[in-house]
């Protein structure tokens, strides 16, 4: 029984002479047509090539974001690890989050174009000349952008904070790279560029564990001096808001024209500052008033001012009055027969 000889697949050609007439890409395609297998073997080498360069990128990818992820995490959690004793600062933490995770992208973008086939140095020329250009044409918003970097790594406030920044005062309802988001006392959402605020002075209400107010109340010459301070004294220590340390303090400060000025410096945490100073006052007047104490009230003196004249002028003035009757004296009197009125009246 004869042994079934085996079949040979085709054997292509291996290699087909270019047509110099033709264009590269049409030659290649023609002698692929014709079946060149040396240009075949090179196309399916690239093809695998790709594939697996494919493959190996999007795997660099899928860790970048992993990893990117994840070292946000981490960083938000060490900030919170640091600020063991007090609250995180929630905006710091998210800034620092935000921050290592674009950092970690971009790298790994980098390392997936590279693994791609383009060179990690023209990708860094290009991302320079693009930042170069970006920050020519957005110069304000980068100078917002270094000061919110800068607000954010020294901390003059935070969110929460009653503050006075550029002029404006409220509490900070949000801080990011451009902004400070104020509240104002009447409700009003403010925006403050992060660069004004870093560059104009800074208030924060907040930070100090008490804010010293100081009212002085003027008293008749007459009056009790040492019974005024202590009533000040008094009202002071019955008024709830009033802190004990430091404690408060009442002198005799100045000897005025209308009287005398007796002072009162109180205590009161930041959160009761505006509400507690109001009543101090309105509860040292109250005593005042009930033990027999004076106010004296501004006074006014009126003076009637009239328009100068200098002595000259005036002589003048007074020689034209006495020469006026006589040239009313040389018009023609008026006939007797119409002439009215009583002998009384004449």
């Amino acid at each position: 029984m004869a042994t079934p000889t085996p079949t040979l697949p085709p054997i292509l050609p291996s290699s087909i002479p270019t047509d110099p007439t033709l264009p590269p890409f049409v030659n290649d395609a023609r002698r692929l047509l014709l079946g060149d297998g040396e240009l075949m073997r090179h196309m399916a080498d690239a093809a695998g090539g790709l594939a697996v360069n494919l493959a190996v990128a999007l795997a660099i990818f899928l860790g970048t974001m992993w990893a990117a992820n994840w070292a946000s995490q981490l960083t938000a959690h060490g900030i919170a690890k640091a600020h063991r004793h007090r609250p995180a600062d929630t905006t710091l933490q998210s800034f620092a989050a935000s921050l290592v995770r674009y950092l970690v992208i971009v790298i790994g973008l980098i390392a997936v174009l590279q693994q791609l086939g383009v060179k990690a140095t023209s990708v860094i020329a290009v991302l320079g000349a693009a930042s170069l250009a970006i920050g020519l044409a957005l110069q304000g918003a980068l100078a917002n952008v270094a000061a919110g970097v800068m607000l954010l790594i020294l901390r003059p406030y935070r969110v929460g904070d009653a503050v006075e920044v550029a002029g404006r005062s409220g509490t900070v309802r949000g801080l990011d790279l451009f902004t400070t988001r104020l509240a104002s006392g009447d409700n009003l959402s403010v925006h403050v560029p992060n660069a004004k605020a870093f560059g104009d002075t800074i208030v924060n209400q907040s930070t100090p564990v008490a804010r010293q107010v100081t009212l002085d109340f003027v008293i008749d010459y007459e009056d009790d001096v040492d019974r005024a301070l202590a009533i000040l004294l008094e009202c002071a220590a019955a008024e709830p808001s009033v802190s004990d340390k430091p404690a408060p303090w009442a002198r005799l400060t100045a000897m005025g024209e209308r009287g005398l000025t007796v002072t009162l410096r109180a205590w009161f945490t930041p959160t009761l500052f505006d509400s507690g100073r109001f009543d101090l006052l309105k509860r040292v007047k109250d005593a005042l008033e009930a033990e027999g104490f004076t106010f004296p009230y501004p006074q006014q003196v009126a003076v009637e001012a009239r328009k100068f004249e200098p002595p000259r002028s005036r002589r003048r003035g007074k020689a034209a009055a006495r020469a006026k009757p006589a040239a009313v004296s040389r018009r023609p009197a008026a006939p007797r027969s119409t002439t009215v009125g009583s002998s009384k009246d004449r």
